[in-house]
């Protein structure tokens, strides 16, 4: 269990430092960031804390102080999945809106176009 959670502990790390690293070059933005740090953060906390992960599994009704790790990973990944589903969802909104305005514009504008190109041969 001590190399499972040595192996956690150095993952978590080597994401924190990927997300920060993408942070610092403007590959991910701020506001995304949060949420990968946060994963990061809890991950850290749960693999340097045995006392935690023992009474997690008593909680959870588990032998193996393991698989209530590996039931938490997923918690903790689903939460940050669907934070960006709900992002990705929203952007899809706003993409259409944007869409739908712009076809708008270009209606409004080849009226415009029309009209000037009438007036001048009358």
């Amino acid at each position: 269990m001590d190399r499972l959670l040595d192996l956690l502990a150095i993952l978590s790390f080597l994401l924190l430092l990927t997300v920060l690293k993408s942070l610092r070059s403007e590959h991910i933005r701020v506001e995304h960031s949060v949420s990968w740090l946060a994963a990061c953060a809890a991950l850290l906390g749960l693999s340097r804390s045995h006392q935690l992960l023992d009474r997690l599994s008593r909680f959870f009704g588990v032998g193996e102080a393991a698989i209530s790790l590996l039931f938490l990973i997923l918690i903790v990944f689903l939460g940050v999945f669907y934070r960006f589903s709900r992002v990705i969802s929203e952007l899809k909104d706003m993409n259409i809106t944007l869409t739908q305005k712009l076809a708008i514009l270009e209606f409004r504008l080849k009226e415009l176009h029309e009209q000037k190109t009438q007036t001048p041969g009358e």
